[in-house]
């Protein structure tokens, strides 16, 4: 697999937006609007547009094996989910073509649907010799203001340069 990124993003960042965009055309599916869980919570459906900007914040530290990277994320998302977010990213290239990995956490402050607040998302990915495999999931119990009690998981998809998600989200009762 040609990394198309070469020469326009910072070493290895490349190679991890091509695992993401990978993970999430080979994972994405069809989503209704709504629907109901095994507890009867209600899973919602959020989609749009993204843009992000990453920022090496070090040299990458290369070693037999691997080149370690740490970059800084800022996102603006637009959609169903008007928010931007700020976070960090540790990535990890092989030496062998295709194989990498990311763990990223970023902080996401803004409305979704109508409801405001913040929430954090973890993210974890590799790439087995150009197999992906992609996870992004709201941590638990990171959800604030209307936002409060948030759980569920997001895909991103990357196509013709522009970036793109669906968050399947579920808020707990407020008591």
């Amino acid at each position: 697999m040609k990394n198309r990124f070469s020469g326009i993003l910072p070493t290895g960042l490349g190679l991890i937006l091509l695992i993401t965009a990978s993970a999430c055309i080979a994972n994405s599916t069809a989503f209704s609007q709504s629907k109901l869980d095994k507890d009867t919570t209600m899973i919602e459906h959020a989609k749009g547009t993204f843009e992000v900007k990453v920022v090496p914040q070090s040299e990458p530290e290369k070693a037999p094996g691997a080149t370690l990277s740490r970059m800084s994320i800022d996102k603006e998302f637009h959609g169903d989910l008007e928010a931007t977010s700020k976070g960090e990213m540790l990535s990890a290239m092989t030496d062998v073509k295709g194989s990498a990995g990311y763990v990223a956490i970023e902080r996401v402050t803004g409305t979704l649907q109508g409801r405001s607040g913040s929430f954090v998302l973890q993210h974890n990915a590799t790439m087995t010799r150009g197999t992906p495999q992609l996870n992004i999931i709201v941590v638990p119990d990171s959800g604030t203001g209307q936002l409060s009690g948030i759980s569920g998981s997001m895909k991103i998809n990357i196509a013709d340069g522009k970036h793109s998600y669906e968050f399947d989200y579920s808020l707990a009762p407020q008591h």
